[in-house]
């Protein structure tokens, strides 16, 4: 603009100086004074030169908006190279931002409080850039197609500076998300890892568990082993997988070790549908040893509440109802019409250690046993008092025909433990 000025002065100059009056006189012209009008209107002597040539007039109006253009120009650069260090000054924050946070990752001030946060806000940053950029240039645009007075566009090689700045910012910004990915990924491998290491740890406690349990029931004998019902609570019982057939008369024995008070709870009980106090043998409360036969009730004078180990039988005949019951080897009591002409119903379940409200289940904790029981066989007859006593010395061993107590045939529930027990053994001891 300026050399496009200093062109038409030089023309101007030109064709003054070569231009002659009528008189063959020369015009020179000379420095305009401040303030003065532009064009070659002094002579040598300072004195004004009257024109009024067209030419000259155009030329001059023409230096005149020429003059104003440049002024205008000058202003429009000052507020450019405003707007320019400012955007350069944002980039150069960003910039320092994301070397911050790439370099510093080991300060606290510097980490990230969340990956999704940070790419947020580095995405918001290059939209902000982005659409300032836009809007300047969209300005200048509608400004340069609205006259000369207007903003000018940015020149070709400030607008490629910024798309490059705005490009590498987008590369770092791409950059931290592909780390926040890989970190995501690793995290995840991670946590899968310990997930299976976890599992793993899991499966040999439950293989070192299960070789417990199978070396635990690797008893001596099948039948040389006891039950034991530490707690007086309603989940901790034995169960006995085979149920009972329609029976006439039966024989039940078993080794009992309780102190529990007051009363040992209920050393086992069947119930069928329809009868869940089929047959059950408990004591609770304050209440003595009570024999339920179709929820009929005798009650029986024994007392094992001693913390010993003792045997007792209890037999049972439709007939009459006629019942007996042992202790050690003795039979302290007899009785009848207890459920006389009843026939014991088949398919129940036998319980060891818990009262049934329903077949199978609904205990109630008050009635639980406390203690140890082993040797629980059942016959479908009434056994000899010659029998009922070698068994209760130990002289012979005589598995019953309907229930035999073998390490198979019982299950275990709720905490309840089998262990190994050699009962006579254990008897002669306790005496």
């Amino acid at each position: 603009m300026l050399a496009l000025v200093f062109g038409l002065l030089y023309l101007f100059s030109g064709r003054t100086v070569s231009s002659q009056d009528v008189t063959g006189s020369r015009f020179v012209c000379n420095a305009i004074p401040p303030g003065a009008e532009p064009g070659c209107g002094y002579g040598p002597t300072g004195n004004r030169v009257q024109s009024s040539s067209p030419v000259e007039d155009e030329l001059r109006n023409t230096i005149i908006q020429l003059r104003e253009t440049i002024l205008q120009q000058k202003e429009t650069i000052v507020s450019q190279q405003g707007t320019i260090k400012e955007l350069n000054s944002k980039l150069a924050r960003c910039e320092a931002g994301s070397r911050r946070k790439e370099y510093g990752k080991n300060t606290m001030g510097d980490l990230p409080r969340d990956p999704g946060e940070t790419i947020d806000q580095l995405g918001k940053t290059m939209q902000t850039l982005k659409g300032r950029l836009e809007n300047l240039e969209v300005r200048r645009t509608n400004s340069s197609a609205g006259g000369a007075s207007g903003l000018t566009p940015l020149p070709p090689e400030l607008r490629e500076l910024l798309r490059q700045r705005l490009g590498a910012l987008e590369t770092q910004l791409l950059r931290k998300v592909a780390e926040l990915e890989e970190e995501k990924s690793q995290l995840y491998n991670e946590t899968a890892a310990h997930r299976q290491r976890t599992e793993s740890a899991l499966n040999s406690l439950m293989e070192r568990i299960a070789e417990l349990e199978k070396s635990n029931n690797a008893f001596k004998s099948p039948e040389d082993f006891k039950v034991s019902l530490p707690l007086r609570t309603n989940y901790l019982y034995g169960r006995i997988k085979k149920s009972l057939p329609e029976m006439y008369a039966f024989t039940v024995c078993m080794w009992l070790k309780s102190s529990a008070s007051p009363g040992i709870g209920t050393p086992f009980s069947y119930g069928v549908p329809g009868q869940a106090n089929e047959i059950v043998l408990i004591e609770w409360g304050n209440n003595p040893i009570e024999l339920l036969v179709n929820d009929k009730v005798a009650q029986l004078p024994l007392s094992v509440s001693d913390g010993r180990w003792h045997h007792i039988c209890i037999t049972w005949t439709t007939r009459d109802g006629f019942w007996e019951a042992y202790q050690d080897g003795e039979r302290l009591g007899t009785g009848d019409n207890l459920a006389p002409w009843h026939p014991i119903k088949p398919g129940g379940v036998i319980i060891l250690g818990q009262e049934q409200d329903i077949v199978g289940g609904r205990f109630d904790a008050t009635q639980a046993f406390v203690g140890e029981l082993s040797q629980f066989n059942m016959w479908d007859r009434v056994l000899r008092p010659v029998d009922i006593m070698g068994l209760a010395n130990c002289s012979a061993y005589m598995p019953g025909n309907v229930v035999p107590w073998i390490d198979a045939n019982v299950e275990v529930f709720g905490g309840a433990s089998k262990a190994a027990l050699e009962i006579c053994e254990d008897r002669a001891f306790d005496s």
